[in-house]
């Protein structure tokens, strides 16, 4: 036992079981995975001349992300792989401390490590963990500056419980840089830590927190801590002056520009409804609750998630089925930009269906069990062993987190990151946005099992968990084997004398291409430098066009990339290219096609 706390054995087999996972599904494809090929040629642009130079589409800041993935290129070379390894130290990283922040959160180490793995080896955690996406390093961020908070909230210090605030403060303010939204941690997650040690530090049974009723002593801890959170704040201002004076990015608005409110609640139940498919080894874990479950209660509740899965903005055309939001966990696997022909599916309509229910049961059964538990009066008071708490009221800090504690400081940064949800919810979400709310809802769902249910997790999770992992893996690969076909079948048009500018190999290939010709992408959002962004002419009416031919105007493709050989204007005389799909023995298969007819081709061109 003492080895295990030593080394932190189960927080490195998290990381080490991620690094296993993400290395068998073979991540590597000298070509962009959405954005992230952007933000690698910006890293590339950094090691080469020692500036961040942004090229056109980048809304987040990357920051440091830049400066790790230089690095990296500095210490292999460049390739697409190399800088996504960056990403992939990350994420091993970030498993590691969320397993141990867990345990801080209360979670005993077995169950934190299920708990840890459930959001690892998810498959949207795992595609951003071998991808240069913002998303991972923002989530570090997040879950770094929980850490410090909970290690303030523990410690019975004063002067130990500053230096875990400032920690906090300094690790969310630097590595929050990659991804703006990661701030909320000094913006919201650090404050609501400051309220939580002003109401601990209250004497026994008062309820309300005035400044005078704080003691001396705690009154100068939560001056530093503020102190230290508006020094982190400053640095958050100057750093968003800098990136709003840099050219070629794109500013986004807090507000959205218009308020569709029915299209704005379908798309953010679209993106919650996700998550228990995602964490689905902890959803099904509340499934045996449900039969000392009210059937009114039940019967209700399946008659909302009904009338919420017939909303009209989901992708299926009849009603919800998992993977709901469908933007980088699809039906078809990893994230596509091939637009042309239909892709090979990966889940069938009934795997879908029995994922579905399988989520659904188990949503139900979670909002069933606290229900029940609340209409009981179950919550009881806090004890020394780590039981629920109704108050705060206790002279020092708790070294096990009271239930409220835990809410009081997970909460408000859920609402907060919910709200800055809202602008995109008015046009189109994005799951990849889930990412930290899956952290929170791990953390919540074990500390409550364990709490109100059964002490251990049982082993049938693991199994289930086990399974979740391999779909992740074999999802992955095949997101990998489809972009390392394109890469071939880009090289095999090439050699036939037609250049990469007149071939749609799916937008995230042509805004490569589009940088080989110019210094940034054609992005009309860009606010600097003023008239940069020149409006491309539109194909005629009914034409296949490139997906965001907009963005690249020296993309002028006679030639597209399709799923099935008789899109578009018919098939082209190349080769077709085949990619490995796992589990299924037959691979997936690749076409050019003609974007017009061959007789309004130019001349030599096949």
């Amino acid at each position: 036992m003492q080895l295990v706390r030593r080394f932190r054995l189960p927080a490195l087999f998290c990381a080490l079981a991620l690094l296993v996972c993400a290395l068998l599904s073979r991540p590597y494809a000298e070509t962009g995975v959405a954005d992230d090929g952007l933000y690698i040629r910006i890293a590339q642009a950094l090691a080469a001349t020692g500036h961040i130079v942004y090229n056109g589409n980048t809304t987040p800041m990357l920051g440091w992300q830049l400066y790790l993935g230089a690095a990296f290129i500095k210490l292999f070379g460049f390739s697409f792989t190399a800088v996504r390894m960056s990403a992939l130290l990350v994420a091993a990283v970030t498993a590691f401390v969320l397993q141990r922040t867990m345990v801080r959160a209360g979670l005993r180490e077995r169950n934190a490590t299920l708990c840890t793995l459930a959001v690892a080896l998810c498959p949207l955690f795992l595609a951003l963990s071998v991808t240069y996406m913002s998303d991972m390093f923002g989530l570090f961020a997040m879950v770094t500056c929980l850490y410090g908070c909970l290690r303030a909230l523990e410690t019975h210090s004063d002067r130990a419980a500053i230096g875990w605030l400032v920690f906090a403060v300094a690790t969310n303010a630097v590595f929050g840089t990659a991804r703006q939204i990661a701030w909320l941690g000094l913006l919201v997650m650090v404050p609501s830590t400051l309220y939580v040690l002003g109401w601990s530090s209250l004497p026994a049974g008062q309820k309300e927190l005035h400044w005078h009723s704080v003691p001396t002593d705690r009154r100068r801890l939560l001056l530093a801590g503020l102190a230290a959170d508006m020094a982190g704040g400053a640095f958050l201002l100057a750093c968003m002056g800098w990136f709003l004076r840099q050219p070629y990015n794109v500013h986004e608005s807090l507000l959205p520009k218009s308020f569709p409110v029915a299209h704005i609640i379908g798309q953010m139940a679209q993106l919650l409804l996700e998550a228990p498919f995602l964490l689905l080894p902890l959803f099904v874990l509340a499934l045996p609750e449900l039969r000392k479950s009210s059937p009114r209660v039940i019967g209700g509740l399946t008659l909302g998630y009904f009338l919420v899965g017939m909303h009209p903005f989901h992708p299926h055309p009849l009603f919800v089925l998992e993977p709901s939001c469908g933007d980088w966990v699809t039906p078809f696997g990893l994230f596509l930009s091939i637009t042309n022909g239909e892709p090979p599916g990966y889940l069938s309509t009934a795997v879908r269906i029995l994922l579905t229910v399988a989520s659904v049961a188990g949503l139900i059964a979670w909002v069933a069990c606290l229900i029940r538990n609340r209409r009981e009066g179950r919550l009881a008071k806090d004890q020394p062993e780590g039981k629920w708490a109704a108050g705060l009221q206790a002279p020092t800090l708790q070294k096990s987190l009271s239930q409220r504690q835990l809410n009081l400081l997970l909460a408000p940064f859920t609402a907060a990151y919910l709200l800055l949800l809202v602008p995109r919810a008015s046009s189109r979400m994005i799951d990849r946005y889930l990412l930290p709310l899956l952290v929170v809802a791990a953390l919540w769902m074990g500390r409550y099992y364990q709490e109100r249910l059964r002490e251990r997790i049982p082993p049938a999770a693991w199994a289930l968990m086990a399974l979740m992992a391999v779909y992740s893996i074999s999802m992955l690969h095949d997101g990998f084997s489809l972009h390392r076909a394109v890469v071939s079948l880009a090289a095999e048009v090439r050699s036939a004398g037609v250049p990469d500018t007149r071939v749609d190999y799916g937008w995230a290939y042509n805004f490569d291409v589009e940088l080989r010709h110019s210094n940034h992408i054609n992005e009309p959002a860009m606010a600097l430098p003023a008239h940069a962004y020149k409006p491309a002419p539109q194909p005629p009416a009914g034409q296949c066009h490139a997906y965001f031919d907009d963005n690249t105007p020296h993309v002028h493709p006679l030639y597209g990339v399709s799923f099935t050989p008789n899109a578009c204007a018919g098939p082209a005389p190349f080769a077709p290219v085949h990619f490995s799909r796992w589990p299924y023995r037959t691979p997936g298969t690749l076409y050019v096609v003609r974007y017009a007819p061959r007789a309004e081709l130019p001349p030599g061109m096949p």
